[in-house]
């Protein structure tokens, strides 16, 4: 059992997707609609259209008033560099990398903060095994 996933789940109520698509069959909506079925509340980032899943679109995370316990990204691996500065600045203190995405420095970085960090993980699969 990975502590830190567990822990992440644990912590976790609010979720900013960051790339999350209006398309249904996208893994990022897929993953999201879950996730709202499951008791948590999401935050949809995205840089077109108004609404997804019943929710207001965000155009970034710095628009985003409310506490976000975790940024879960949907994106290529690089632009976790960029989110990273924004979650510092928020001090939220999850941030995963869903299935397929990486990025090892950010990792590091994310370690050396206190940042709990998951990358090529999908939380859909994980949120079963560590829920209870």
């Amino acid at each position: 059992m990975d502590e830190n996933i567990k822990k992440i789940i644990h912590q976790t109520k609010n979720i900013a997707v960051v790339g999350l698509s209006v398309d249904k069959n996208k893994a990022s909506f897929i993953v999201a609609q879950y996730l709202q079925k499951n008791g948590y509340k999401i935050y949809p980032i995205y840089p077109k259209f108004e609404e997804v899943l019943g929710e207001k679109i965000y155009r970034n995370l710095e628009d985003i008033n409310e506490t976000i316990d975790l940024v879960l990204m949907f994106r290529k691996g690089s632009f976790a560099a960029n989110l990273l500065p924004i979650l510092i600045k928020k001090r939220i203190k999850n941030f995963w990398l869903q299935l397929g995405i990486f990025n090892d420095e950010v990792q590091k970085k994310c370690q050396e903060l206190g940042i709990n960090f998951v990358q090529d993980k999908c939380i859909m699969r994980e949120l079963p095994l560590y829920k209870n």
